[in-house]
């Protein structure tokens, strides 16, 4: 719609309604999860019980908080831990593909960026059980013909890592990428004819004018691995991470102690986003 235009009272009237009902949409279940961390309840739904940190604290027979469920716990532990590799590489190889993709001598970069996009519009569930029969596959060959048996090829930790790498890696390409096509490669230039090496100049000048853009990268590559699910629930051995456990718990019957969870993560997101949005805002 043109701006400039006039408008009615009632489309200005419909239009202030959708927003809110929008909001509210999106927001209501997450607003009724974190009160329900609070309910003084042994189930995790209404009617509201009364207010209670039980979920958060408690250490009796009766019930056990957050912060004494063993299970829980690990589970958080994991997923940080996975998340934190899986950033790392993905954030190194996706700034060295993003570098790669911008060579225009470089030779069938049509098709293997084609390949990159692949796994993002694969779904999930597929390329979690592709990843898992390629790694049995492997697994079983080194072990009938070498008599090696190979951690990485069994549902493991090290697996889980590689198969969200395999597919968050193409997201950060994509960031980082983009941010460099913006860059100035006179700049480059100057600081080659002014002595730099390059090393130098991708350090001091190339990365840094990509900082933000890698930072944010890291940041949105570090929550989609905390929170995959599809991929991760083929590829998962003996350390669930905390999705996987969740929906253990959720299928097998759970207290509110998984509310409380939820709050946590909410949280603990939006922390990271609004940390996030301030560095890239500051380095831009």
């Amino acid at each position: 719609m043109i701006r400039s235009l006039p408008r009615s009272k009632t489309y200005d009237f419909s239009f202030n309604c959708f927003i809110v009902l929008y909001f509210i949409f999106l927001f209501a279940p997450l607003v009724v999860t974190c009160v329900l961390a609070f309910n003084d309840s042994n189930f995790p739904s209404l009617p509201w019980q009364g207010f209670s940190l039980d979920w958060f604290v408690a250490d009796g027979p009766d019930r056990v908080g957050l912060f004494h469920d063993d299970q829980n716990l690990r589970a958080i532990m994991t997923s940080f831990k996975t998340a934190f590799f899986v950033s790392i590489l993905s954030v190194v190889v996706g700034t060295c593909a993003s570098f790669l993709f911008e060579q225009e001598e470089f030779r069938f970069k049509g098709v293997l960026y084609f390949l990159m996009l692949a796994p993002l519009v694969i779904p999930g569930v597929i390329l979690g059980i592709s990843l898992l029969l390629a790694a049995n596959t492997a697994g079983t060959y080194f072990d009938m013909n070498f008599g090696i048996d190979v951690e990485l090829f069994r549902p493991s930790f090290w697996l889980v890592v590689v198969g969200q790498f395999s597919f968050i890696t193409t997201f950060v390409t994509l960031v980082v990428s983009a941010r460099l096509r913006k860059f100035d490669h006179s700049l480059e230039e100057a600081a080659l004819n002014l002595g730099a090496t390059q090393l130098g100049v991708i350090w001091h000048i190339t990365l840094k004018f990509l900082r933000p853009a890698i930072i944010g990268a890291g940041a949105v590559a570090f929550l989609m691995s905390f929170e995959n699910f599809n991929t991760t629930l083929f590829l998962v051995g003996s350390e669930p991470t905390l999705p996987i456990n969740l929906y253990l718990q959720v299928r097998d019957g759970s207290t509110p102690v998984i509310n409380a969870v939820s709050l946590l993560l909410i949280v603990g997101t939006s922390l990271m986003a609004l940390a996030n949005f301030y560095f890239t805002k500051r380095g831009e």
